[in-house]
């Protein structure tokens, strides 16, 4: 099923903190996925139309710069907010013993929600992203004090609009092995550009970049009793694969799982892999009961 819709074509809830656009395809147990920082919820398109029909397949547009529905004014928009979103999204849409699919930023969030709101989350898969002081990478630190001096943000993004600058370390670059998808960047940066309110959420989740809650996180997940899957890539070179074999260590029923040839976008790289091996992990494993924490 192709996840490519027309923006108002695509349904909407509304929470405490604003309305969020989301994708849904499949029947079956639900599979809920995170997406990274300047992308939307696409990026797992090829995963996606592998897992279902067999699987409920939920995709939000998470608030991180490329979504087309800003939030209220007021909305928290730090790590602990943004799962906090996301915990509330899982509830106003009913799903229980939820596989949750964590990428880049989504990585990140996930971590908060199975550590803070995991009464609905059965399983967690973790790949490459943000974990323990690794928030953000290095390469992407400067955006942090840019988003405190009004419009310097927009003004370093502004490069963003040139294909040819993409593949620069500070942009797209260190995602993927292989072509970008510019269709969807150019789509991903034109929400940016096009809502001085969209920018505004973007600078507010860049303000709040901290591996503090993620430190808390890793103590908190350490007691996470249900099963979790860490599939980090070897050759990425924004997130270490040594912080998938801390994660693994730290998460008592996890199992940990390399890619190769790959690099963070593994659902763009290895597809067929991460299908198969998301598909295996759910199979072989059975959700902890709503209730049971």
């Amino acid at each position: 099923m192709n996840l490519t819709r027309r923006v108002y074509d695509m349904p909407q809830l509304t929470l405490p903190q604003g309305a969020v656009h989301y994708r849904e395809a499949g029947e079956g147990e639900p599979v809920v996925f995170l997406h990274g920082y300047l992308m939307d919820g696409r990026l797992w398109e090829p995963v996606v139309d592998r897992l279902t029909p067999g699987h409920r397949c939920v995709i939000p547009d998470l608030p991180l710069g490329s979504h087309r529905l800003p939030l209220d004014p007021g909305a928290d928009l730090s790590l602990p907010g943004i799962a906090r979103l996301v915990a509330d999204l899982l509830t106003a849409l009913d799903l229980r013993d939820v596989t949750l699919v964590g990428n880049d930023f989504g990585t990140a969030v996930a971590q908060i929600v199975a550590a803070d709101h995991p009464e609905r989350i059965g399983r967690l898969v973790l790949t490459g992203g943000e974990c323990f002081d690794n928030c953000p990478p290095a390469v992407f630190k400067p955006l942090v004090p840019a988003a405190r001096v009004p419009g310097a943000l927009t003004l370093i993004l502004q490069a963003l609009r040139l294909r040819a600058l993409r593949r620069l370390p500070s942009a797209y670059g260190l995602l993927t092995k292989r072509a970008l998808p510019h269709d969807l960047i150019d789509e991903w940066t034109a929400a940016f550009f096009a809502d001085p309110a969209v920018r505004r959420d973007c600078a507010k989740v860049t303000r709040g970049f901290d591996p503090a809650p993620l430190l808390d996180a890793a103590r908190k997940l350490a007691s996470f009793d249900g099963p979790a899957l860490i599939a980090f890539a070897p050759d990425d070179r924004l997130f270490p694969y040594e912080h998938g074999e801390r994660l693994a260590a730290t998460i008592p029923s996890a199992r940990l799982r390399a890619v190769p040839d790959s690099m963070t976008w593994v659902m763009r790289d290895q597809p067929e892999l991460i299908s198969e091996l998301i598909e295996e992990f759910i199979r072989t494993t059975h959700t902890r009961p709503v209730g049971q924490l």
